[in-house]
């Protein structure tokens, strides 16, 4: 457990577990405790690296905007920092943006890519998850205190009176328009789609953005054999909100984590 100088930023990070490096990226306004109840499980299996993002957690914030775009490169960096060769990433929500974001703009960084809950287009939201968003400013941080991500944020933030300021510019993050659909397209590393069957994005927009990644397009034929590198998981029995915490995710993360991506053909 310690901190790591990027980008002119305090990343706080912990790790657990040993082999080959996962490195683990929580939503909005949480921290690495986000993934407290898989954690063991994980750990069990790889060398798990618990990132808390600028503005989160235990990582002060910095005079700069959030943005997906700088979040990633500062994982980037942090990946660089620890000498972490062919990592895993795995994302949640806010995480799961930043977590493709990286895969983008860093180009044979990662070895493989879990995004869980998270769109690749802005739009990819419900319309009223995205109402909900566009509305997080000063006010929504009052209202939000003594909730548990108030509490823990409280707890360990270094700068606890920096919340109000974290859901303005968290509100100004999700304001903005995005869609990363041409990016996705091109990308290299395989990569795991992973959705609640209730989640705050629709299973159409899971469908399209499997489809990005060359899934759902064709029959898979009687051995497998033209089936795409990465793979989508739609999981039953659960919300945005509680999917990071259940064994559902890590039993169908780490099988894509462990075993051979045999590419179609």
């Amino acid at each position: 457990m310690s901190y790591a100088d990027v980008n002119g930023v305090r990343l706080w990070y912990e790790t657990h577990g040993a082999g080959r490096p996962l490195v683990l990226l929580h939503g909005a306004f949480g921290a690495v405790e986000t993934f407290a109840p898989i954690l063991p499980t994980l750990a069990a299996r790889r060398r798990v690296v618990a990132v808390d993002l600028q503005g989160h957690g235990r990582t002060a914030d910095v005079d700069r905007p959030l943005r997906h775009e700088s979040m990633a490169d500062d994982v980037a960096a942090l990946i660089d920092h620890l000498g972490l060769t062919g990592p895993d990433l795995m994302g949640y929500s806010l995480g799961g943006a930043v977590a493709l974001r990286t895969a983008i703009q860093h180009p044979g960084l990662l070895r493989r890519l879990v995004v869980v809950s998270a769109p690749c287009r802005r739009d990819g939201w419900y319309p009223e998850v995205l109402a909900a968003m566009t509305a997080q400013d000063e006010r929504t941080a009052e209202r939000m205190r003594g909730t548990p991500p108030h509490e823990l944020y409280a707890r360990v933030a270094p700068r606890p009176r920096d919340w109000p300021a974290l859901w303005t510019k968290m509100g100004e993050l999700l304001r903005r328009e995005y869609d990363w659909s041409a990016e996705v397209a091109a990308l290299a590393v395989p990569v795991l789609l992973v959705y609640a069957d209730a989640d705050s994005i629709p299973v159409r927009h899971a469908a399209e953005f499997f489809g990005l990644l060359g899934g759902g397009l064709r029959d898979a034929g009687g051995d497998g054999g033209d089936r795409p590198v990465s793979r989508l998981a739609v999981l039953p029995g659960l919300t945005h909100h509680d999917i990071v915490g259940s064994p559902a995710l890590p039993a169908v993360a780490l099988p894509f984590l462990t075993h051979g991506v045999r590419p179609p053909g």
